[in-house]
C-alpha cells in the first residue's frame, strides 16, 4: 500500500519545495489532510446512508410480503451482527461515539499507538456491515453515531500516512475534526458538527484547531450534499403562529424526557454489566440475543412494528401529517428497542433512536393536552432535544441538530430551552451521560490490555 503513495509524495514534495514564502507553505501542508479527510468522509456518509437506507427498505419490503418473517430476521441478523464484531473488530460495536471520545484522550505522546484498536480501516468495513445487517435484522439502531467513528477513522489514517517530511499534526486535532466532519455530513447540519466537537469532545482550546474544523467541516458537508443533493434531514414542519404559552408544554416534555432518557442510560449500562458477569461463552450469548431478537419481533408482529429501525419514519409522520397523536405505549418501545439493540454487541447508534423516542413523548403529551397542530410540531422539536440531551448530556450540540434538520431557526431559543431543562432534569437519575461511561470503560479495557502484554 504505501508503494503506491511512494511517486505521489515525491510528487508534492517537489511541489512544495518550489514555494518560496515558509509560512505559507507549511499553512497549506498543514491544511490538506484535512481537506483531504473532508472529502472521502463525505463521500463516505454518502455511502453508508444509501447502504442503510437501503437495509431498512428490505427489511419493510421483507414484512409487507411476509410480516411472520420477522420471527426469522431478526434472531439471524441480532447474532450475526453481533458475530462479526466480537470475530473480527471488537471495537466497532454500539455507537461509535464513545470509542471516538476514548481516542481523543488517548491522542497523547505515550499511548497514541492504541488508537489504532479504536479507529481503523478494518473498523470503518464492520461498523457499516454489522450495523446494516442489524437493521435488516430488525434492530433500532441509527447511522450517525457510526458515522462520527468512520470518520474518525478516516482522518486518522490520512494522517498515519503523511510522509515524513510533511510538517506533524496534532492526532487529537485530526480525530476531532473528523468526528465534527462525520456528523456534519451525516445529519447535513454543518453547525452541530462544530458545536459537537466542542461541547463533546475538546478539552483543547479552539484556537488550535479551529480553522481546520470550520474547513473540514464546510467540505464534508459541501462532498455529502455534491454527491446526495440540498437536502434537510426531516424537512420543514409548520411552526408559526405558535404563542409563548408553548414554552409550559415545552418545560414539561423537556423534563419527562430528559429523566427516561437518563433512565434508558442506565438501563443499557446496567444490560451491559449484567452481559459481562454472566454471560461468560459464546453460546450463552446466542441464546441471550436470540432472546432479545424473538422479543422484538413479538412486539413488531403482535402490537406496532414501529419499534424496528432507526424511527425516523415516526419523526416524519408526527411531523408532517395530520397523524401527530401516538398511542402512550409507542414512546416505551422506542427506548426499549433501542435498549436491546445497542446492548447487543453489534454496530449502532443511539442518535436517530434517540430523536425518535423524544418525538414520540413530544407527541403523546401533546395529544393529551389537546395542543394545536403548529403547537405539536413545536413540542415534538423540543422532546427531541430533551430526549438526545439526555442521552449525550449535550445540549447545545441537541438544539442546533435539531435546528439544522428542520430548518426551523425561528425556534432557537425553544429548543435551546428544552435542551437546558433535559440536561438538569437527566441529573436527578445519573450525574454522567452514557457515552462517558463507556469511554472510561474502552480505556480500561485497552490500557488493561497493553499491561497483561507487557508482562
Amino acid at each position: 500500500m504505501l508503494k503506491i503513495f511512494t511517486p505521489i509524495r515525491k510528487g508534492l514534495k517537489k511541489s512544495f519545495d518550489n514555494i518560496r514564502n515558509e509560512q505559507l507553505k507549511n499553512n497549506l501542508l498543514q491544511a490538506i489532510p484535512f481537506w483531504i479527510g473532508s472529502v472521502i468522509t463525505g463521500i463516505f456518509a454518502v455511502m453508508y446512508a444509501h447502504i442503510f437506507a437501503w437495509g431498512e427498505k428490505l427489511l419493510a419490503l421483507i414484512l409487507n410480503w411476509h410480516d411472520w418473517m420477522i420471527f426469522m430476521i431478526a434472531p439471524i441478523g441480532f447474532v450475526l451482527s453481533w458475530w462479526l464484531v466480537k470475530e473480527f473488530a471488537p471495537y466497532a460495536k454500539g455507537s461509535g461515539i464513545p470509542q471516538v471520545m476514548a481516542a481523543v484522550e488517548l491522542a497523547n505522546p505515550k499511548e497514541h499507538t492504541k488508537i489504532r484498536s479504536l479507529l481503523s480501516l478494518k473498523i470503518i468495513f464492520f461498523k457499516i456491515l454489522s450495523s446494516v445487517i442489524l437493521v435488516i435484522g430488525g434492530g433500532a439502531v441509527g447511522r450517525e453515531g457510526p458515522t462520527i467513528q468512520i470518520a474518525g477513522s478516516i482522518f486518522r489514517k490520512v494522517n498515519e500516512y503523511l510522509p515524513d517530511w510533511w510538517p506533524k499534526i496534532s492526532k487529537k486535532n485530526m480525530i476531532m475534526t473528523g468526528a465534527a466532519a462525520g456528523l456534519a455530513a451525516a445529519f447535513n447540519t454543518p453547525l452541530g458538527g462544530i458545536v459537537f466537537a466542542v461541547e463533546e469532545l475538546s478539552k483543547t482550546h479552539i484556537n488550535y484547531f479551529k480553522t481546520a474544523l470550520f474547513t473540514a467541516v464546510i467540505i464534508a458537508g459541501l462532498t455529502a450534499q455534491t454527491l446526495a443533493g440540498s437536502y434537510l434531514y426531516l424537512g420543514y414542519p409548520k411552526t408559526h403562529d405558535v404563542s409563548l404559552m408553548v414554552m409550559f408544554p415545552i418545560v414539561l416534555v423537556a423534563g419527562v424526557s430528559g429523566i427516561l432518557a437518563s433512565q434508558l442510560s442506565v438501563m443499557m449500562l446496567a444490560m451491559n454489566n449484567w452481559k459481562k458477569k454472566n454471560l461468560t461463552t459464546d453460546k450463552a450469548n446466542v441464546i441471550f440475543l436470540v432472546i432479545c431478537a424473538l422479543f422484538i419481533a413479538c412486539i413488531a408482529y403482535f402490537i406496532n412494528r414501529e419499534i424496528l429501525g432507526s424511527g425516523k419514519e415516526i419523526m416524519q409522520r408526527v411531523l408532517f401529517t395530520h397523524n401527530k397523536h401516538e398511542e402512550w405505549y409507542v414512546p416505551v418501545l422506542r427506548m426499549l428497542g433501542p435498549a436491546l439493540s445497542f446492548t447487543s454487541g453489534g454496530a449502532g447508534g443511539i442518535f436517530a433512536p434517540a430523536l425518535a423516542a423524544g418525538a414520540s413523548i413530544g407527541s403523546v403529551i401533546s395529544g393529551v393536552i389537546h395542543l394545536t397542530q403548529n403547537e405539536t410540531n413545536v413540542v415534538i422539536l423540543g422532546g427531541m432535544v430533551a430526549f438526545l440531551t439526555g442521552i449525550t448530556r449535550a445540549p447545545f450540540t441537541s438544539a442546533i441538530i435539531v435546528l439544522e434538520m428542520t430548518d426551523r431557526h425561528s425556534l432557537i431559543f425553544h429548543l435551546m430551552l428544552a435542551g437546558m431543562i433535559s440536561s438538569i432534569a437527566s441529573i436527578l437519575v445519573s450525574r454522567h451521560s452514557l457515552y462517558d461511561v463507556i469511554k472510561v470503560n474502552f480505556l480500561h479495557e485497552i490500557r488493561n490490555q497493553d499491561r497483561n502484554e507487557t508482562f
